[in-house]
């Protein structure tokens, strides 16, 4: 009886701790995600020249909010502004068109006939974690002609398959700094397929305020090097993509 006793206390404590690590990873316990930045915290704007517009974020697990409990800047948005949000984002994929649920392929399944405003695109840090094959920038402007197993091709193919299918602006965002080689390389060749396209790049690795904030604050805006909690977005991601969409939706 008392082995019993002993196994299943060790067995508790065991599910406590897995509890607490899982609880951490998705950021259940962090500060930034306490109740003061909360949806139901957070006040609506007035007369936003964007409510009732249309927006199709396509994205990983930054878009969908993998470290503030599935709220991201884009919930924020459809909260304070009164868009329509489509959400297609899968955490863990990547924009190199490598399984069936990667970027490439699920903006595939949206649906063509939506109305849409804008049209937003995260540059996933997952292709920078597996180091997917950065690729050359074409010369084309055809979807058909893009290696979609690069990220040069595969942006290039995302870029213009919402051009040709929504007719709505274009944007990219990029994460906040981190340590990462792969990733820099991957925003220097963004920044150069903006040039080609004409496309809105929201440029969070080059930005210099919120590279420059201390490790407390980081504690409160981030889980980890790269995702936000829910007060990271609504305190940096959401004042940006709500002046970028203030301009671009006229």
């Amino acid at each position: 009886m008392k082995k019993i006793k002993i196994i299943l206390s060790v067995f508790l404590i065991l599910i406590i701790a897995a509890g607490g690590y899982v609880g951490n990873m998705f950021g259940v316990f962090s500060k930034g995600n306490g109740g003061g930045y909360s949806l139901n915290e957070t006040q609506p704007v007035s007369d936003s020249p964007i409510s009732g517009k249309t927006v199709i974020f396509l994205g990983s697990s930054v878009t969908a909010g993998y470290g503030s409990l599935g709220v991201s800047f884009a919930d924020f948005l459809e909260k304070t502004d009164g868009i329509n949000v489509i959400k297609e984002a899968v955490s863990g994929t990547t924009l190199v068109d490598v399984k069936k649920n990667s970027y490439v392929s699920r903006m595939q399944t949206i649906d063509k006939s939506i109305k849409a405003d804008a049209f937003v695109c995260q540059l996933s840090t997952n292709d920078a974690t597996k180091e997917m094959p950065l690729g050359e920038i074409s010369e084309s402007f055809n979807k058909n002609d893009f290696d979609c197993e690069t990220v040069a091709g595969a942006t290039e193919f995302i870029i213009a398959y919402a051009k040709e299918t929504w007719g709505c602006p274009v944007i990219f965002y990029t994460q906040a700094k981190y340590d990462s080689e792969h990733y820099a390389k991957m925003v220097e060749l963004l920044l150069e397929i903006q040039e080609k396209w004409n496309i809105t790049v929201i440029d969070f690795w080059n930005d210099a305020q919120i590279n420059s904030i201390t490790e407390e604050e980081r504690k409160l805006y981030f889980i980890d090097h790269i995702h936000p909690t829910k007060a990271g977005y609504r305190e940096w991601w959401l004042p940006e993509f709500r002046k970028c969409l203030y301009e671009i939706i006229k």
